[in-house]
């Protein structure tokens, strides 16, 4: 399966080989568990404002730029389009509840992943639709053995979000100029897997919240796994230890 995936993705981009020298992970629902989090906060910091949002929508919309998601839905919604700096505000009111909230956990096997992949070579890096400077300081924090935070993407690094590839793009080149051969997208939302896809990364999908696994298949996913553990069991079939 894994071989006949690298195949068909060497051909659609014309790559002679996928050689991975970086992982590039996606942040909420795939290096923590916190999706249930913020499906709340948009709900209840989007009621403030007249905006209906449901966990629905905010799974859908994971992976973009928070304000770009929030200027969609009033212009859905109320038929007004809003500048930056409205959009922010709001913003910060879902922010402020995400924060009340219980901290999320890390995603089970995430530390013994990337354990594995720098001992075999590879840079792992983040690239997240949040700017929010506590969730980097967490990162670091909670990842600081494997990564940094000149490897480490944000909404501010770019100026159109998922699912444009921009963000993926930026990555790459945080990542060392790579080409897009030369990294691994770890994504677990369609507007993620569609910017990895669109940056003609291979693009993994790690199905860890409510959507049906062909919702990811359907955004372009290389491959699919029920979860980040599931994918370390079988890391060694897919890239063969150095």
């Amino acid at each position: 399966m894994y071989k006949i995936s690298i195949k068909n993705y060497l051909e659609r981009h014309g790559f002679e080989a996928l050689c991975p020298k970086a992982v590039l992970f996606d942040m909420d629902g795939v290096l923590y568990n916190s999706m249930p989090n913020h499906a709340i906060a948009w709900q209840e910091s989007m009621a403030q404002f007249g905006i209906h949002m449901t966990a629905a929508d905010a799974y859908a919309t994971e992976g973009a730029r928070g304000v770009d998601t929030i200027k969609k839905m009033v212009l859905e919604q109320q038929g007004r389009e809003i500048d930056e700096a409205e959009a922010q505000r709001m913003y910060d009111v879902k922010t402020q509840i995400f924060h009340s909230l219980p901290e999320p956990p890390v995603m089970e096997g995430m530390h013994a992943l990337m354990e594995r992949l720098t001992s075999d070579g590879l840079t792992c890096c983040v690239v997240t639709g949040s700017g929010q400077r506590p969730l980097i300081h967490r990162i670091l924090s909670d990842f600081g053995a494997y990564v940094d935070e000149q490897h480490i993407t944000t909404a501010y690094d770019v100026s159109r979000g998922k699912p444009a590839p921009d963000p993926y793009l930026m990555g790459l080149r945080k990542a060392g100029n790579l080409r897009p051969c030369e990294a691994l997208v770890m994504e677990n939302a369609p507007l993620g897997v569609r910017a990895g896809v669109a940056a003609r990364i291979f693009t993994i999908a790690v199905n860890t919240g409510p959507l049906p696994d062909q919702t990811l298949l359907d955004a372009g996913a290389d491959l699919l796994f029920p979860s980040v553990a599931a994918f370390l069991k079988d890391y060694s079939a897919l890239l063969p230890s150095r």
